[in-house]
């Protein structure tokens, strides 16, 4: 199973960072869409096919909790996996995003975590054991 990946982050120094990581791990990859903040991420979850969300939290326009508050208000999109990858500090704020159901990554990121991380919640592995 390869994964269509959305990347959204509005620095396209970072986006370009995490596609490049994905194309050298060992996660299967098909497409890969990007978004400079969190409403062209839900345009572009509208009109496509994703499998992966990996988002920013400070973002202009919407920002990452936001667009993460509209994607699990939707019946097709609640368990859609979503990776934060961010700066953000705040103990409290990083606490709701995980009892959203996200995986939170820290900024700046090992390749190797995300990828053990994307891995782990895509549940790739196990499906190529079978």
């Amino acid at each position: 199973m390869s994964l269509n990946v959305l990347v959204v982050d509005d620095s396209k120094v970072v986006r370009a960072m995490i596609i490049k990581m994905l194309k050298i791990s060992s996660v299967p990859i098909d497409e890969v869409h990007q978004a400079a903040n969190g409403q062209e991420g839900l345009d572009i979850l509208a009109e496509n096919w994703i499998d992966l969300v990996l988002v920013d939290i400070n973002m202009p326009v919407m920002n990452g909790e936001e667009m993460i508050n509209h994607v699990r208000a939707q019946d097709e999109w609640k368990d859609l996996p979503i990776v934060v990858i961010s700066t953000e500090g705040s103990k409290t704020r990083i606490d709701r995003l995980i009892d959203k159901g996200v995986s939170f990554v820290h900024k700046p990121f090992c390749p190797e975590v995300i990828c053990k991380i994307i891995l782990e919640i895509t549940r790739i592995c196990d499906e190529q054991r079978t």
